[in-house]
């Protein structure tokens, strides 16, 4: 048997409900993956609470985009994979799971070198980091401001944006502020006063904004340093992104990603895997909990700003 974490209701963690069900089998083109680590994202718990909607639940619903696990199983129709090859999932549906039934497209080959709650923490802030990166045209010489610079996301944008030759301002906690130095940006606090510290540290404006957080002050402060909305660029507040005049991907926007964005989001787990693999880029893990102690782990999740990726493991 396999065992998954799903839901049946709309609500809090504790409509988490930890199960048993046969142990899949895959269809024509597809795959199984033996997961030995799934990533916890936030988007999980909109989902979960309906603060992203996804309409009406018919079925019970399973939980997790990204994970990490060896193939079990391939369907002859399946060409360049094998039983017992060692892969990175993502794009997915379901990975709180022992075992997940994919398609190629959403895996990734691991390199040798990254561990299994790394390659699981890859997926969703690593591909969100590196398209919004891409696409808000950060390049060399680019001066950058980063709203939540120690988030997942926002760890993976300051890598990405200085890979690509720009100096990097991110806002912070007092308790992130030499894992933001540590990355490559310049650590700013946030709070009253924000403004007039980016200004102090620098003097020479900020070129683009990509906001990781959301919040009013983030996108006050964000519009009073570009004079032009198109140089800001969200991932929480898309539904706004009209009225404010700008860029969004995904974070509640109406408008899809596009194909081009899709892809980068996906050639992203690749790239960052590699540089992993030798040295060249890092990400911080947080907490592992069994798969059967999900509801925890979404309870951290939500309880504020946890330190890393939380993992959980089957």
């Amino acid at each position: 048997m396999a065992t998954i974490v799903q839901f049946t209701r709309f609500g809090g963690p504790e409509v988490l409900e930890f199960v048993e069900a046969p142990e899949p089998t895959p269809g024509s083109g597809e795959l199984v993956v033996a997961v030995k680590a799934a990533g916890v994202n936030p988007v999980d718990s909109k989902i979960r609470g309906r603060g992203r909607d996804t309409g009406p639940i018919t079925t019970p619903r399973r939980v997790g985009a990204d994970g990490a696990g060896i193939i079990t199983a391939v369907d002859a129709a399946v060409e360049g994979w094998s039983v017992g090859d060692e892969v990175i999932i993502h794009h997915a549906s379901g990975t709180y799971a022992s075992h997940i039934v994919v398609t190629p497209k959403q895996l990734t080959i691991k390199p040798a070198g990254v561990g299994w709650a790394t390659a699981a923490a890859l997926g969703v802030p690593i591909g969100t980091a590196y398209q919004s990166i891409i696409s808000l045209g950060v390049t060399v010489g680019t001066r950058l401001l980063i709203h939540g610079g120690s988030g997942a996301v926002g760890q993976a944008a300051i890598q990405f944006a200085r890979l690509r030759g720009a100096r990097v301002f991110a806002t912070t906690g007092p308790a992130n502020v030499d894992r933001v130095r540590d990355l490559g940006a310049e650590p700013i606090l946030y709070g009253s006063g924000l403004l007039e510290r980016v200004r102090a540290a620098a003097p020479d404006g900020i070129d683009l904004v990509f906001d990781a957080v959301g919040t009013d002050e983030a996108i006050e402060v964000s519009l009073a340093l570009v004079d032009d909305p198109q140089r800001i660029g969200t991932i929480v507040v898309g539904g706004r992104a009209a009225e404010l005049g700008i860029k969004a991907w995904s974070g509640g926007n109406p408008i899809p990603l596009t194909p081009e964005e899709l892809a980068l989001r996906s050639e992203a787990v690749a790239i960052a895997a590699g540089l992993i693999d030798r040295g060249e880029f890092q990400v911080q893990l947080g907490s592992s909990y069994p798969l059967a102690e999900a509801v925890a782990a979404h309870r951290e999740s939500e309880g504020g700003h946890p330190r890393g990726k939380i993992t959980l493991v089957p």
